[in-house]
C-alpha cells in the first residue's frame, strides 16, 4: 500500500510494501517502508516481520503529519521519518491511497534471483476494516484529526522503534555506504 501524489518525476510517496521472501514458508517476510520526496525515494527501512502476515490479519498504519511520518504494525511503532529544517519533506502535495498487488520481481527479489512462480496464479490480497482519516488539501481538518495531526512518539513508542531496528531491521539506507559513496542523506546524521 502507498500514499502517492502521482507518477511524475517529482512525485511524493509513502510506502509500506511486502516484498515476500526468497526462502519460502517458514522464513520471515520482508516489509519495506519508504519515503519519496520530489521523486527521490532512496529512504528505505526494511524489516523481517516477526510473524507470518498471510496467517492472519494485521493492522498496518501510516500516520503522516507536518512533523513526521510514522509507520506502525499492529500496536507497535517501527519507524519515524522526521521533518528537519532545510531537508525536503513530503508535505506540500496531496496524496491518494493505492493498495495493489504487483510483480516486483526485479526490484523486490534480489534483482530477479527469485522469479515469480506464475503457476501459483491467481494471486490475491485481502483487506478488511480499511479506515482512512485525512484532511483535504487546503481545507480545514475535521474534528477527530487531532489524534494524528499532531502525533509524535513518546518515550516508550521510541522504544518499540529501537526494538524493531535492533531485532528485525534488514536494511537501513542510512547505513548503506555503497549506495551513497558521496555521503549519506542529510537526515541520517540528525536521528
Amino acid at each position: 500500500s502507498q500514499l502517492s501524489s502521482g507518477d511524475g518525476d517529482g512525485h511524493d510517496e509513502i510506502d509500506m510494501e511486502f516484498m515476500g521472501n526468497s526462502s519460502g514458508p517458514g522464513h520471515p517476510v520482508v516489509l519495506n517502508t519508504n519515503v519519496w520526496v520530489n521523486g527521490d525515494g532512496k529512504k528505505e527501512h526494511q524489516f523481517d516481520l516477526w510473524f507470518d502476515p498471510a496467517a492472519d490479519y494485521h493492522t498496518y498504519t501510516i500516520i503522516w503529519n507536518p512533523e513526521n511520518i510514522l509507520f506502525k504494525v499492529d500496536n507497535l511503532f517501527i519507524r519515524s521519518f522526521k521533518r528537519f529544517a532545510g531537508i525536503p519533506y513530503a508535505g506540500s502535495k496531496p496524496m491518494r491511497l493505492h493498495a495493489t498487488l504487483w510483480d516486483g520481481s526485479y526490484w523486490a527479489t534480489e534483482k530477479g534471483k527469485v522469479p515469480i512462480d506464475w503457476s501459483n496464479a491467481p494471486f490475491n490480497v485481502l483487506y478488511k476494516n480499511y479506515y482512512a482519516n485525512a484532511c483535504a488539501s487546503g481545507g480545514a481538518c475535521h474534528a477527530g484529526s487531532d489524534g494524528w495531526m499532531n502525533r509524535q512518539l513518546d518515550g516508550s513508542e521510541w522504544g518499540t522503534v529501537k526494538w524493531a531496528e535492533q531485532n528485525y531491521m534488514r536494511y537501513n539506507y542510512c547505513a548503506d555506504g555503497y549506495r551513497f559513496p558521496q555521503g549519506f542523506p542529510a537526515e541520517c546524521s540528525r536521528y
